[in-house]
């Protein structure tokens, strides 16, 4: 229930400006995930992985609570995460990368498990994807990072 006088969540403007929930990758290869939005706060785990495309589904003025490609929910520092779009294969085989953007087309490549690549684009229900040279298109929420949707609970 939003309360008299009072915006819904979706007409309230978040501190960055930019939509909650939304996508970013981690812009380092070590960053701390933390119980909360401060320093002080418990370390969680350690991302290892720079490009790691997690969501963000909360933030404050420095701080942006993040969803992973695994389901882990941790506070990470605005200064570590960049608005460029990756994807990850979170399934259990490799996923064909199409030529055109329709059920049916030719595969130009695969993305392997657990292989990221950069997204480029989605339009009109299809994705399309590059990795290490190759390109092609998927059907949006394939890979993990190209749902619109919230990924975590």
């Amino acid at each position: 229930m939003v309360a008299a006088g009072a915006a819904p969540a979706a007409d309230r403007p978040t501190p960055s400006g930019y939509p909650v929930p939304r996508y970013v990758t981690l812009k380092f290869g070590k960053v701390n995930a933390r119980a909360g939005p401060g320093d002080d706060h418990r370390l969680l785990w350690v991302y290892s992985t720079r490009g790691l495309p997690v969501q963000v589904v909360a933030e404050t003025a420095e701080w942006r609570r993040v969803c992973d490609p695994e389901g882990g929910m941790a506070w990470v520092h605005k200064r570590v995460t960049d608005g460029r779009r990756a994807v990850i294969n979170s399934r259990n085989r490799p996923v064909p990368l199409l030529r055109r953007p329709k059920p049916g087309a030719e595969p130009a490549a695969f993305l392997n498990v657990r292989a990221m690549a950069s997204l480029v684009r989605c339009e009109k229900g299809w994705c399309k994807v590059k990795a290490d040279g190759a390109s092609g298109w998927v059907r949006e929420g394939t890979l993990w990072g190209t749902a619109e949707a919230l990924q975590c609970r």
